[in-house]
């Protein structure tokens, strides 16, 4: 997919570059589609493992709680940056940045849920949205860079950004 628009790809260039023969692939898989689903699939299960890390031995998570190493995020985006590259940069996967968004609001809500009383005047909705894609815009702009920063000053900017207040006079 970095060479070849997706629709132009065929099992023969999938199982060639895979080094697979046909049957193998069709053991698994009937369509390169399918092949996709999982491969996004499987993105997304590491996108929940890394979003939770920080959250595993903590009821309530504060600011002050979080550290660079403790946020494994961008340490994902990291580990499938050719995957990242390719869907932020390409139309091949149509609809998938707004998957991650929503997986990411999905997070933030249940957790807001669970700690009812923290937001007052807030809608938990829009809230949700406002974080997820905040930190979706944060890998777009660490994608479009080419990955130039580590991910754990990734995760510093974030935790900066988030203890950041601004105060209107």
């Amino acid at each position: 997919m970095e060479n070849k628009d997706f629709n132009k790809i065929t099992i023969t260039d999938i199982v060639n570059i895979s080094n697979l023969n046909r049957g193998t692939f069709y053991k698994h898989y009937q369509t390169k589609e399918e092949l996709l689903g999982d491969l996004i699939e499987e993105v997304l299960e590491d996108l929940i493992r890394s979003y939770r890390e920080p959250y595993l031995q903590k009821d309530i998570l504060g600011i002050s709680d979080l550290s660079s190493s403790s946020i494994k995020i961008f340490e994902h985006v990291f580990l499938y940056a050719k995957f990242y590259k390719i869907t932020i940069h390409s139309n091949v996967l149509p609809g998938f940045q707004n998957k991650i968004c929503q997986v990411l609001k999905n997070f933030v809500l249940q957790d807001l849920t669970t700690k009812s009383g923290l937001l007052k005047n807030i809608n938990p909705e829009i809230f949700s949205s406002y974080i997820a894609y905040a930190i979706f815009g944060l890998i777009v702009e660490w994608v479009n860079g080419n990955f130039s920063y580590t991910p754990a000053y990734m995760s510093e900017q974030l935790i900066g950004i988030l203890s950041y207040t601004t105060f209107i006079t």
